[in-house]
């Protein structure tokens, strides 16, 4: 990455007059992003800038793929990811409106085979606690992340998952339950979520074209993945498919359509003179209903944060003295960040087609230090500090992570030992093989070699799980029955 600004670009943040934004200075802001993405090598991305129900600033930068260099306009589709979790907790807010549900609904009430492995979660979950992961449910992402089965598998798996935390006391961010929460808005509204999201939102927002799966989004003006290789460079990557529609993170939109949804969140539930939603059921989305601890991670990425908390499908937080409401959409090959500042109603949409990049962050304090006049800050400098702080406890990480294979003790068993089928109730069976002396752990599509680390852990990494432990368990005989992987126990068959 090239971090450092030039007094050229500098200058031409200032030359944006931050006048609360009545018009925006197109061809000084223009030069600004064109800046900023380049400081980040991001191939192409798309900004909008709303205020109440006027788009500002509507933008498409660099290219939809370094292989063709197609350009990015304000029509190309790029994934929300996350930020898709706000249509779905629209679409419940729809329904409470219409009596057909309430927040505080208990889950079974709309999905009868729903469940939680603990008795008193499971007794009392309501459609709130999907909403505001505090369900105790850890993130186990491997149960949606390139899992060979659909959103209904996937939560009712997780329902056999031991919870980590006790319940409602712990935010704990967990996709499958807004997944769980899409089901629920399909059984209540007699349709499926898809179609329910399309016919009282895409398509009364004037948001037509918006698409729900990876397959739909690529028939139309698509913007393609990339990410860094291991040299830095930024090439073209394989993106994740979104093989069905999912109500936790499968939409595609434009910068055109965030426009649209950016003036509807900022509003009072109506659009373009017609109601579609109560101002007390949109504002109730925007209500903080569970506290996020500010972890040093946390407050490293926001360091004018004082409270932060969830609401449903939106972070509600103050930033610089502001009420800023926002959410992070992040998937194989891509960023999305969307803003509201409601005091002001100012919004901010930004879609950018790398994966990782924290640039999404850095070009969002920017417009709302240009848009609510407060004092200009190098937050690309502080985002690429902090990127490289944290790449540097990583490769620490990596560093006591060979020491402590160097050291390590020898394994219980000869390698034998630890051949068979391991299963889990939620995760379902995995193999661990003996091949040319050598461990292979095998789950759905994954295939990973085993790496030996101390007594009986190793270690397996792969691209998309990343790096993890596994720790075979053995008896007081020696013989192995079991491993722990993902926080979970596999039991040897």
């Amino acid at each position: 990455m090239r971090i450092r600004l030039s007094v050229v670009v500098l200058s031409l943040l200032q030359a944006i007059a931050p006048t609360r934004a009545q018009t925006l200075n197109d061809p000084a802001l223009d030069q600004f992003i064109e800046k900023t993405l380049h400081t980040w090598s991001v191939p192409g991305a798309v900004v909008v800038v709303v205020q109440g129900d006027r788009v500002l600033y509507l933008k498409g930068f660099g290219v939809r793929s370094l292989d063709d260099r197609q350009p990015v306009t304000p029509d190309t589709l790029f994934p929300l990811a996350s930020c898709t979790k706000a249509f779905t907790a629209t679409a419940v807010a729809l329904l409470v409106d219409e009596g057909k549900m309430h927040w505080d609904d208990p889950v079974r009430k709309h999905l009868g085979w729903f469940r939680l492995s603990d008795p008193l979660a499971d007794a009392n979950v309501t459609l709130r606690d999907l909403l505001t992961h505090r369900t105790g449910l850890g993130p186990h992402e491997p149960l949606w992340y390139h899992a060979p089965w659909g959103p209904e598998e996937a939560v009712r798996r997780a329902g056999r998952l031991p919870l980590s935390h006790s319940f409602r006391s712990t935010f704990q961010y967990q996709s499958t339950m807004y997944t769980a929460a899409g089901l629920a808005v399909a059984a209540a509204a007699g349709t499926s979520w898809r179609d329910f999201v399309q016919q009282r939102l895409v398509a009364p927002l004037d948001m037509n074209g918006v698409a729900f799966t990876t397959d739909e989004a690529e028939k139309a003006e698509w913007a393609r993945p990339h990410r860094n290789d291991p040299e830095g460079k930024v090439v073209p990557t394989a993106g994740y498919r979104m093989r069905y529609p999912e109500p936790a993170g499968s939409l595609h939109a434009s910068g055109r359509h965030l426009a649209n949804w950016l003036r509807f969140q900022l509003g009072d539930g109506t659009f373009a003179g017609r109601r579609l939603l109560s101002a007390a059921a949109l504002a109730e989305t925007h209500t903080p209903q569970m506290v996020m601890r500010l972890d040093d991670l946390t407050k490293a990425m926001n360091p004018h944060t004082h409270q932060m908390s969830y609401g449903l499908g939106w972070v509600i937080q103050d930033h610089r003295g502001q009420l800023v409401i926002s959410h992070l959409g992040a998937i194989d090959g891509y960023r999305a960040q969307l803003t509201l500042l409601p005091q002001t109603r100012f919004g901010i949409g930004i879609l950018a087609n790398l994966h990782a990049t924290r640039m999404n962050l850095a070009l969002t304090n920017i417009l709302i230090d240009l848009l609510l006049g407060l004092p200009s800050q190098d937050w690309n400098t502080y985002y690429a500090d902090l990127s490289r702080k944290l790449d540097r406890q990583l490769r620490e990480r990596d560093r006591q992570l060979e020491e402590r294979r160097q050291r390590g003790k020898p394994a219980s068993s000869p390698w034998a030992a630890y051949v068979g089928s391991y299963v889990n109730p939620a995760y379902g069976t995995a193999t661990v093989r003996l091949e040319r002396q050598q461990l292979v752990w095998e789950w759905n599509q994954f295939r990973c070699p085993l790496r030996h680390l101390d007594g009986d852990a190793f270690t397996l990494a792969d691209e998309h799980l990343g790096k993890q432990e596994l720790v075979f368990r053995l008896g007081a005989d020696k013989n192995v029955w079991g491993f722990r992987l993902f926080s979970v126990d596999f039991e040897k068959q």
